[in-house]
């Protein structure tokens, strides 16, 4: 990093970590169904960080866990059991040793989103590609299809200062790399999922301008899915 830039990403840093203290509580749910026409109901469970506990919604039915069922229920005509194990703040450390043991077995589908208080602690792409490798491989028993999503353009939060966002935008790109990577590896039971294109539109975002809003999660959900469900585990 450019020396001159350091106190500023610093300064701009802890600013940003206590304003997202004072976060909305998750209130995504923990556990639900998504309707279908027919068929055995899909097992699918979201695993990560504030965004899988839905930061920014209030409503069971409006974070990301039940808007991805929906899309696969949708498309797939199954319906679609969902739970939610996650926590603010987790580090893909804590995903990894703490939260991964709470996932029931027999899943078909686990959702992996987290990767962004990796980048925002600091943590770089060798110990992100040890605990990514380590989540996946335990998860190898627990489920059929693992999708990863890559961590946000950090440009694009309106809660975070244009230094800063480039900063951790830079580092974001290095974990990205290193999930695709990974994900490759074992093609029939990963997936990366790249951060959706485009400049997404301010209603994205909720109170707290950083973690999305009922519209964020719904649309983030739905490219999520649009991409994933062509993966043959959904199919049969």
């Amino acid at each position: 990093m450019n020396p001159v830039r350091f106190p500023v990403v610093a300064a701009q840093g802890l600013w940003l970590r206590s304003t997202l203290g004072l976060a909305s509580a998750p209130g995504g749910g923990v556990s639900g169904t998504a309707p279908g026409s027919a068929g055995t109901p899909l097992r699918l469970a979201v695993l990560g960080d504030s965004t899988a506990v839905g930061c920014g919604v209030t409503g069971d039915d409006e974070a990301f866990a039940a808007a991805f069922a929906r899309e696969i229920a949708a498309r797939t005509g199954q319906p679609v059991d969902w739970q939610v194990v996650g926590q603010f703040g987790a580090t893909s450390r804590r995903i990894r040793y703490r939260l991964v043991p709470r996932l029931g077995d027999e899943l078909d589908v686990v959702v992996l989103l987290a990767g962004t208080n990796d980048v925002m602690a600091r943590r770089g792409p060798a110990l992100w590609r040890e605990d990514l490798s380590g989540i996946l491989t335990d998860l190898a028993d627990r489920a059929g299809r693992v999708a990863v999503a890559g961590i946000p353009p950090f440009a694009r939060f309106p809660a975070i200062p244009a230094t800063l966002a480039r900063y951790l935008g830079e580092r974001a790109d290095a974990l990205n790399a290193v999930s695709q990577q990974v994900c490759e590896r074992d093609p029939e039971r990963t997936t990366y999922l790249a951060p959706p294109d485009g400049t997404p539109p301010p209603e994205f975002f909720g109170a707290d301008r950083f973690h999305p809003s009922a519209l964020g999660y719904r649309l983030w959900a739905q490219d999520l899915a649009a991409r994933f469900v062509p993966a043959p585990r959904l199919s049969d």
